[in-house]
């Protein structure tokens, strides 16, 4: 147990979300810059529409432009410089668009290739070729850094040797496990003979790096926007009544619920956990949860809602998450883009359930230490990925035990299972000087032994209380383990757990609105799908003055509740 002990060491603190690429030119959409830069290429592409390849050029020029503010070094440094320097500069503010132009060509010239070759080694060679280009991509920026760590102190602590430095000092690109997941699948999908390839350079390029989606998804497939990029479009009431109101909805769910959640309490307890109670730290937990749903589900909203506005339709990428009773149900309704991407391109290549029990909950549980690992190269995303690779598996088990009639024999051997891993992580606890990793194992198994009671004893349909107690304690089982998900590292994970172990009840720093706006963003989700939906259509049908009342209002309260400083979305870290 020696080298676990040392194992925090390894979970240096993240750096700050969207990485060291992000700056104060960034186009967030929570900002005035966004506004401003979407009202000019709204109005733009629009007057372009009659032309579609000079439109479809102008939005491409326009994603460029977009995904280079991420970098801009601002124009009074720009005017400032002279020479050399100013193109040093000019090099600085568009340094990771040669990245996204480069990757996403090569991966639509591979399509084109494959698309046409019949020999199946020789196709074979050009897949596998497209997943090095992709996933090489992803290790250099993203995980090589974390993975010489990992070398570095195996060989310390097993060996005794101390290796040389041999990090990169290189940026996180934003947005590059987006555009490269979204890349890769078109190929891959081009390889099974499920769509054809693009033979269009400029409908890929604009494909792969269209605005509303580059930076932080949804993860959009080939198959559902290609083929909308070949055709003309237009702009109806409709269109545009719904794209307003999604995004009014995602600036509301971000910045009013949010991010007021995050600046006023929740990023307070995750910096110092050891400075409040455990009343407080499991509010901050739920809070959390909370947060960073309205923050991504609020992101996916204003994207959703600004293509649409542009004449493009994605599919949504949130179905009321808290609602769901189980795991496995949680999954399919939360960030649905990801866990789809996930499911046809790493479940089912690994065999899915199609050779035996046992190999297919192997195959979820890596499935989703891939898909933790993905969020982040950090040791605390990969006990995440891990945590819910188990959970998945243990409630497909379930579930399938469920329907076949549960067994005397099945249900003891679960539980001596469930000991003797209790009993392995309490050792390991001990050993680490870490009793909140006790703690929370502790609280997921019992807690997954209440949901499969409830649910063995609800049957197959849940109504009433018992649904009432498993939406309860999925959402539960959410916090505890998302609290690994916003962590900065292992320690203060741990320290979040270890606070619920004092059983402390002063609530000095939980304040009420807080807790108002934790209850009445669950409120909102827990009620009915159909008011939304009404909600949705009496903004669509009203007059255009009423429209523009209804959003009047929204931005007040947006001014109201907005911090000094735009807030970063979550998911620009990813």
């Amino acid at each position: 147990m020696l080298f676990v002990g040392h194992l925090p060491a390894l979970a240096a603190t993240r750096p700050a979300v969207g990485g060291s690429a992000m700056n104060r030119n960034s186009l967030l959409f929570n900002t005035i810059s966004y506004a401003y830069f979407f009202a000019i290429v709204f109005t733009a592409s629009w007057l372009l529409a009659p032309w579609r390849r000079l439109r479809l050029g102008f939005l491409l020029v326009s994603s460029y432009v977009f995904y280079a503010g991420w970098t801009f070094v601002g124009f009074d440094r720009l005017l400032a410089a002279e020479g050399a320097v100013f193109w040093r500069e000019v090099l600085q503010s568009v340094k990771f668009v040669p990245l996204l132009y480069v990757a996403t060509s090569i991966d639509f010239y591979l399509g084109v290739w494959l698309d046409r070759i019949d020999d199946p080694k020789r196709r074979k060679a050009m897949l596998i070729a497209t997943v090095l280009v992709n996933v090489g991509i992803l290790v250099f920026f993203k995980y090589w850094n974390w993975g010489a760590d990992t070398v570095i102190w195996l060989a310390d602590a097993a060996l005794g040797v101390k290796l040389p430095d041999i990090h990169f000092r290189v940026e996180l690109p934003i947005g590059i496990s987006f555009f490269c997941f979204m890349s890769l699948s078109y190929v891959v999908d081009v390889y099974r003979r499920e769509i054809p390839a693009c033979r269009s350079y400029l409908n890929y390029l604009t494909y792969i790096s269209f605005f509303p989606h580059l930076v932080a998804g949804p993860i959009i497939r080939g198959r559902d926007l290609l083929p909308h990029l070949e055709r003309k479009t237009r702009l109806t009431s409709q269109t545009g009544g719904e794209g307003l109101f999604l995004i009014a909805a995602g600036l509301f769910k971000k910045v009013v619920i949010g991010d007021y959640i995050a600046v006023n309490f929740v990023d307070r307890v995750f910096a110092e956990p050891t400075s409040y109670s455990s009343i407080e730290a499991m509010a901050a937990m739920y809070g959390y949860t909370v947060q960073v749903y309205c923050d991504f589900a609020g992101y996916s909203d204003i994207a959703i809602g600004s293509a649409l506005l542009l004449g493009y339709r994605f599919k949504i990428n949130f179905d009321a998450p808290f609602k769901s009773t189980n795991v496995v149900e949680f999954w399919r309704r939360w960030h649905i883009s990801l866990s789809t991407w996930l499911r046809d391109y790493v479940y089912i290549p690994l065999g899915g359930g199609r050779k035996g029990r046992l190999r297919k909950y192997f195959n979820i549980f890596m499935t989703m230490l891939i898909c933790g690992v993905w969020h982040g190269a950090a040791w605390t995303y990969f006990v995440f990925g891990c945590v819910q690779g188990l959970a998945l598996s243990v409630s497909h088990w379930f579930q399938e035990e469920l329907k076949n009639g549960l067994k005397t024999k099945t249900v003891a051997g679960a539980l001596i299972v469930s000991g003797a891993g209790m009993l392995l992580v309490w050792r390991i606890a001990l050993a680490m000087g870490r009793p909140g990793l006790s703690l929370m194992v502790l609280s997921l198994v019992i807690g997954g032994w209440v949901v499969a009671i409830l649910v063995a004893l609800a049957g197959k349909s849940l109504r009433g209380p018992m649904a009432v107690l498993c939406v309860a304690a999925n959402f539960t089982f959410a916090a505890l383990t998302f609290t690994m998900f916003r962590a900065a590292s292992l320690d203060k994970a741990w320290a979040m757990y270890e606070r619920l172990l004092t059983v402390t009840t002063y609530t000095p720093n939980l304040h009420r609105n807080v807790l108002l706006v934790i209850l009445g963003a669950l409120v909102l989700q827990w009620s009915p799908r159909r008011l939304y939906d009404r909600a949705r259509e009496i903004f669509i049908a009203a007059p255009a003055y009423v429209q523009a009342l209804a959003l009047c209002f929204i931005a007040f309260a947006l001014h109201k509740s907005a911090s000094a400083e735009a807030v970063p979305f979550v998911y620009f870290q990813f």
